[in-house]
């Protein structure tokens, strides 16, 4: 989720302060990030388009815990190094929804009332949903392989929201095929990032915005 955010866009700096260092040595995290991401979402998706049984749903949780949660988190730090706003944010907060997904499926659900227990999985996904759906208007000054992952990751949580609150094992697999799409689109950003950031050249187009 990585973008060109522009200088303008940072907080002033009194004129006594001692100029930040470069950051023109530091890699693009955004590869990083966007592959946990997108794998971890790949991973679930496969149980919410009902393609393998929830026997096996547990296989997540490394994904969740190493791959998109603290790999991602970490993407998400250094972005903030790198002084862009849109990619610190996005990186930092879906590394941590990863790791509360892990603690919320190994920790939370198995101690709520069966009979209530979908009305708090709807509510921790209509949080997300609103989050990423307010994160597609930053999203329009990073790139077009971006802003498809966001607009579709946005459409992928409400599916799933109406899924859980109206139980419906019909909306979720909608909403699993709809995450299988999210999780090629940011497998093409992240493959997008490493390859142009290492041949230092345009080797897949992401289609600037700004």
């Amino acid at each position: 989720m990585s973008s060109a955010e522009p200088n303008s866009a940072a907080a002033p700096r009194p004129a006594s302060a001692a100029p930040l260092p470069s950051t023109a040595g530091i890699a693009d995290p955004g590869a990083l990030g966007l592959a946990g991401f997108a794998t971890t979402t790949f991973i679930l998706s496969t149980f919410n388009t009902g393609l393998l049984g929830d026997s096996l749903e547990t296989v997540v949780l490394p994904f969740a815990l190493f791959f998109g949660g603290t790999a991602q988190l970490l993407a998400g730090m250094w972005e903030f190094r790198r002084a862009n706003t849109f990619a610190a944010t996005a990186f930092s907060a879906y590394g941590a929804f990863w790791l509360g997904f892990a603690y919320y499926i190994s920790q939370v659900v198995p101690k709520l009332p069966p009979a209530h227990a979908y009305q708090a999985t709807g509510l921790f996904l209509l949080a997300w949903a609103v989050f990423t759906t307010y994160m597609i208007i930053p999203a329009m000054r990073t790139n077009g392989a971006v802003l498809g992952v966001i607009v579709v990751l946005a459409v992928t949580f409400i599916l799933l929201t109406i899924g859980a609150f109206a139980q419906s094992t019909g909306i979720d697999k909608v909403g699993g095929w709809a995450g299988y799409v999210t999780a090629a689109l940011a497998w093409y950003a992240s493959c997008a990032t490493a390859a142009n950031g290492t041949w230092k050249k345009t080797v897949l187009p992401v289609w600037p915005l700004d």
